[in-house]
């Protein structure tokens, strides 16, 4: 098959829903002889948000470190090949269509889920190129997610929050449990935790498997020194030393726990201070992007991914910092129908923004109505449409140069802007 035959193969995996369960996974890797077993040092990372940053750094360390690197995330923006790069390349079409024609009967055999079939590509592809380390995101949750057949060096975990939780279960103490499931023995561990349930939870889970932890907030600081747009400068002190000033090009003070938990496996790998900077500096070389993007002046355009309530109270926080450098903040906000919507448009009123709603690109888009609606018994007045193309460039035309664009609630609509090549 070729590339397209390929994702015409994949894509409509996902009828098949979630299937918990681990036994599908690792019989598609068998196809493979087992790649799992040979990814090198593996990095393992989980959380409700923050985890996409936290891989991005820490695979950018890695990198300057000159190991080759395996970065494993999802979902993707513009296209399937991102999910799945190695020293921020991502994989050929043509291998995408090489191992699609490998696991094809296997799959079909066993009813595999889109991201079961997309992990053991992955991990065939890699453990093929013979990568150095791995660092490998989570899709959902972790116990029974597909990415926890891997024995990790390092297991992460960047938050703990009420996401997904239909599967995950309905509490931070229960959720935290099928996260901290990616802590295994001969594991060392590390977490970044606000909720007390959350702590008692994974640091029972570490004890459990003889992992060591290392908690942030506890045997590690963070304090943050400034936070522009598209820069990030933090200081963080750890066991081994103190690092001050250490810079990426990132939005949000949020950023910095996420941050420090890749430096804090960095530096027990044994990254020198210098790549440790290099790779902090560099992140975006990894295929990172729209958290809290800047893509746009004069109205300055921020693309993000935010889309549960707390990952968006991170980003109207992040904003908040700057906000009065604005005349008006407008909001272009689409949701997929599993998210909850109301909470999160709660958590962007205080931006003081005029709304607009558009639908995602996704069959489970919430439709614009329905979320015109939502907004409305907000209080708020919002525009709707169906192409986010048409909702941004009537925001366009309204905003000043000196207003703010926000883009935000789903990595849909942060892809389509992407895709269409706007503003």
């Amino acid at each position: 098959m070729d590339y397209q035959e390929a994702l015409d193969f994949l894509f409509p995996l996902h009828r098949f829903g979630m299937k918990p369960g681990l036994d599908r996974v690792r019989q598609l890797l068998d196809v493979f002889g087992a790649p799992q077993e040979r990814l090198g040092t593996i990095a393992h990372i989980a959380g409700t948000n923050g985890k996409g940053t936290t891989a991005a750094a820490l695979a950018s360390i890695f990198q300057a470190a000159g190991r080759k690197t395996a970065l494993y995330t999802s979902p993707h923006l513009l296209d399937f090949t991102e999910r799945m790069r190695i020293d921020g390349v991502p994989i050929s079409p043509q291998k995408v269509a090489a191992y699609c024609t490998m696991m094809k009967d296997a799959v079909i055999e066993l009813r595999a889920t889109f991201f079961e079939a997309t992990t053991a590509l992955a991990f065939a592809w890699f453990a093929d190129e013979g990568v150095d380390a791995a660092v490998i995101e989570t899709g959902m949750g972790g116990r029974l997610d597909a990415t926890n057949v891997v024995a990790s060096t390092y297991a992460v975990i960047t938050s703990i929050g009420l996401d997904h939780t239909e599967w995950l279960g309905s509490t931070t103490a229960l959720i935290a449990a099928e996260k901290a499931a990616i802590i295994k023995s001969g594991s060392t561990a590390y977490a970044s935790l606000g909720d007390p349930d959350s702590v008692e939870v994974v640091t029972r889970a570490a004890a459990s498997c003889g992992a060591p932890l290392f908690m942030l907030g506890n045997d590690a600081f963070a304090t943050v020194a400034s936070a522009d747009p598209g820069r990030l400068c933090f200081s963080l002190s750890t066991p081994a030393g103190r690092y001050v000033d250490l810079e990426a090009p990132l939005t949000g003070a949020f950023h910095a726990s996420n941050l420090s938990l890749a430096v804090m496996v960095a530096e027990r790998w044994g990254a020198g201070e210098d790549v440790i900077r290099e790779g902090l500096a560099g992140m975006l070389r990894t295929g990172y992007r729209a958290r809290l993007e800047k893509i746009g002046s004069k109205p300055d355009l921020l693309l993000d991914v935010s889309h549960n309530p707390e990952g968006m109270q991170r980003t109207v926080e992040a904003i908040m910092v700057f906000r009065n450098r604005y005349r008006r903040v407008h909001v272009l906000v689409g949701m997929a129908s599993d998210k909850d919507a109301r909470a999160v448009i709660r958590t962007l009123l205080p931006l003081d923004a005029r709304f607009t709603a558009a639908a995602i690109p996704s069959g489970r888009s919430i439709p614009p109505a329905e979320l015109g609606a939502l907004l409305k018994s907000e209080g708020l007045e919002a525009p709707v449409f169906d192409e986010p193309r048409e909702a941004l460039r009537r925001i366009m035309r309204e905003a000043g140069s000196d207003d703010l664009i926000l883009v935000t609630g789903s990595f849909y609509l942060a892809g389509e802007i992407l895709r269409l090549g706007m503003p």
